[in-house]
């Protein structure tokens, strides 16, 4: 033991885990802290590969399904620290989704016949392309339980649209997006009726029926164009996930399938259950889509209306020959296009070995009409073997395949013996094995299912922790683990507990594609994307009737918010819509108002809206909930509303103390010695060449909006002063030292920055 841990200890002084600042002092620590906490080598090599030191920022960033919560999480990596919960399907105080008028409208197009649903179940997101590689724009996310589709603007993390399916019931195959995201793909998991109408099992075979779903996407609005997408009518056997076709297979896509059998349960009447009778055959099918035929059938006209949506029906589908069946192992769970194009992968839940299809001889086939015969439903079904490349032995259970950097290598994931299978798809042969914590679903590998992907790194995403994390009652978290990939041999390195849903699936971009946002145009709704009609800017807020609404046009900015008193009449309708006037980044505001379910996150820049109905006479305190400044807790204020009938009066307000001049002069001295400060922070900043550094020039435009306010509130308090009324002049030399104080923060962080980023003086 002794040994083993002088060896750690050099290996990681070598790598700088240095504790002090002595070699011998840095080792003796080091020894001790392995030792106390029985640590080994292995450890503090897995710690080197994974640990971002602090103020650095992770090389890829992943973007996990969140499950039953109906969000998206984003963690990094290799560092594995949740960064983020994009809210989606599902309202999220944090974020003040669900809570504002403009998240609401949103949330809305998400509703089922008429009906809120207040929940999702999320399982694959997909990350926009262009010529297959990940561009970071968009994010697209399936909600499998009420099919719908999401789009999220990754330019600021926050939902756009959500559009349901008009003809399904249940979906699992989406999203998936085409190599340069013309559409994108969702396919269904249970067969059901197009039609609302109450169709009885014993007609299953006849009028239930499964389809892919082609949602159009506009790449310049960000936008679902429904009324541009259409659906392929398909046999009623259980779709499951899909795929589009990359390069050469570019213009297909590939959708597996279960109970082909097309069994119907009933085990509360002495029938089998489903798993009985839907895992009888030794085959399911996959079926594979000319999808860019079916684009041009759609466009001239070939489809059927059901509910209002365009469905290219079996019969026309085999028509036009845009439809065929392919054999594939027992109840497959994925199906994987690899980077070229070239070959399919699709592994059988009860089977033991991983299929490659070749795109090659399966075309050959199509072309030739070399068909092994027809489904009950007429689509031509082609030979097992004549379209295979090769069949592996990965192991038992084997469900997802995710590509790797280097060429032919493959990592699949196997549910029941809990291990990842490292193998050559090219040559038919297994290269490695390791086993995980426990019972792998899904798993990533950093840009795996583009046409470059990065290597580097995989993610198990495992649907058992069990003995890996502290109990916390019944219902553990789930386990995401990061592998070292970069070998020969696989390397764990990381588990992270997720206490977040039932994370399905999850991409990984790397991080440098990415170009969110810091702020907002001043007035933005963000989900609209474009300007608000309530934008308010500072000296204009005001409060007016329109319509019988009671319009509040507020404003937000360190430390007040305006108007601090709202008053209203019992029964009126009142929408208050607040800008946040912050220039610099990351100062968000909130907004929480007692009773009346109105929580708002106002992010710098954005303008957001909250209507609801004062249908109670009382006292409203609202306060903002992000942390904001030194006085946030003064940022408050309350809405009044009084019973129905009773005229608004105006009376005197009681002071808690009264100011002298003494007082005044006093402040005024205090800000006179702060604007020197700040002159002197003005000085070193415009000496520099801060305008080369766009954070700075940010920060620079707030700290001047700051010194305006504070101009004003000086005059304010002069005018004061003239009339010798000392105590409203002192007060408005607290309001001008506010001003200057947040000048003077914001003022010295850009100063930081520069000294920190190499500025350089400017000959004036």
């Amino acid at each position: 033991m002794t040994q083993r841990l002088s060896k750690a200890v050099g290996l990681a002084v070598a790598l700088g885990f240095g504790l002090a600042a002595s070699g011998a002092s840095a080792q003796d620590n080091l020894q001790q802290i392995m030792q106390d906490r029985g640590l080994t080598q292995k450890d503090i090599l897995a710690a080197a590969k994974t640990y971002v030191p602090t103020g650095k920022r992770d090389e890829f960033l992943a973007f996990s399904s969140g499950g039953q919560s109906g969000q998206i999480i984003v963690y990094g990596i290799p560092s594995m620290r949740i960064l983020k919960y994009v809210a989606v399907f599902t309202p999220e105080p944090w974020q003040g989704y669900g809570f504002d008028d403009e998240s609401k409208a949103v949330l809305d197009q998400g509703k089922i016949n008429g009906k809120t649903v207040t929940y999702g179940d999320t399982h694959h997101p997909a990350i926009s392309e262009t010529n297959g590689e990940y561009d970071g724009r968009y994010l697209f996310i399936n909600d499998k339980a009420n099919p719908r589709i999401a789009v999220i603007d990754l330019a600021d993390f926050e939902t756009k649209q959500i559009v349901v399916n008009p003809i399904m019931k249940s979906e699992h195959g989406g999203a998936f997006v085409t190599p340069n995201t013309d559409y994108v793909i969702e396919a269904t998991q249970y067969a059901a009726p197009f039609s609302k109408e109450y169709v009885p099992l014993s007609e299953f075979n006849d009028k239930y029926r499964g389809a892919v779903t082609y949602w159009k996407f506009d790449n310049e609005k960000g936008r679902i164009q429904q009324d541009q997408s259409f659906s392929v009518e398909l046999p009623p056997y259980s779709q499951d996930l899909s795929d589009f076709g990359k390069k050469v297979s570019d213009g297909w896509s590939f959708t597996n399938s279960f109970c082909t059998e097309r069994y119907v349960g009933g085990i509360e009447n002495g029938r089998p259950p489903f798993e009985a009778g839907c895992s009888q055959k030794d085959t399911d099918f996959l079926h594979m889509i000319n999808w860019k035929k079916a684009a041009e059938l759609f466009k001239a006209g070939k489809t059927t209306k059901i509910n209002g949506h365009d469905v290219i029906t079996m019969d026309t589908a085999v028509k036009e020959g845009i439809l065929f069946l392919i054999p594939e192992p027992k109840s497959p769970h994925g199906v994987d296009v690899s980077p070229d194009g070239k070959f399919i992968i699709v592994a059988g839940k009860l089977d033991t070995h991983a299929s490659v299809y070749s795109f090659e001889k399966i075309k050959a086939l199509i072309d030739s009409k070399d068909f092994a015969g027809k489904d009950p439903y007429g689509i031509p079904i082609l030979d097992l073997k004549k379209s295979l490349h090769t069949q592996v032995e990965v192991g038992l259970g084997p469900l997802h395949t995710q590509y790797d950097s280097k060429n032919c290598v493959v990592y699949t994931s196997i549910y029941v013996d809990s291990q990842v299978t490292k193998w050559d798809y090219c040559e038919g042969k297994v290269l490695d094995k390791i086993s995980i914590h426990y019972n792998i679903g899904h798993l990533m590998t950093m840009e795996g299912d583009s046409v470059t992907p990065q290597g580097k790194y995989l993610v198990s995403l495992n649907k058992l922790a069990i003995d890996r994390f502290n109990p916390v009652g019944p219902l553990h978290p789930q386990n995401h683990q990061l592998i070292d990939i970069s070998g020969d041999k696989m390397e764990l390195l990381y588990d992270m507990p997720l206490p977040l849903g039932e994370p399905h699936y999850a991409v990984a971009i790397r991080a440098d594609k990415l170009k969110p946002h810091i702020r907002y145009k001043v007035g933005w709704n963000s989900r609209a994307d474009e300007t608000s009609p309530y934008k308010t800017r500072p000296g204009r807020e005001k409060i007016e009737k329109v319509d019988g609404v009671t319009h509040v046009y507020g404003t937000l900015i360190r430390s007040h918010i305006t108007p601090e008193i709202i008053e209203v009449e019992e029964g009126e309708t009142v929408s208050l819509h607040f800008t946040n006037l912050e220039r610099a980044e990351d100062e968000t505001h909130g907004f929480a108002l007692y009773e009346h379910n109105v929580n708002l996150s106002v992010e710098p820049g954005k303008t957001v809206s909250a209507t609801f109905v004062a249908d109670r006479p009382g006292v409203y305190p609202y306060y903002c909930t992000e942390f904001c400044s030194a006085l946030h807790l003064e940022m408050q204020g309350y809405l009044l509303v009084r019973p129905k009938g009773m005229k608004a009066t105006t009376a005197a307000l009681q002071e808690g103390t009264i100011y002298a001049q003494a007082d005044y002069d006093k402040q005024v001295k205090t800000n006179n010695d702060t604007q020197a400060v700040i002159d002197s922070v003005v000085a070193f900043i415009t000496g520099r060449n801060f305008k080369d550094f766009a954070p700075v020039v940010a920060l620079v435009e707030d700290a001047t909006d700051q010194l305006n306010f504070a101009a004003d509130a000086k005059k304010k308090s002069e005018d004061y002063a003239a009339k010798q009324d000392w105590h409203n002049g002192t007060l408005w030399a607290q309001q001008w030292f506010q001003y200057q104080v947040k000048a003077a923060d914001i003022g010295l962080r850009a100063k930081t920055f520069l000294e920190q980023n190499g500025a350089v003086e400017v000959k004036q």
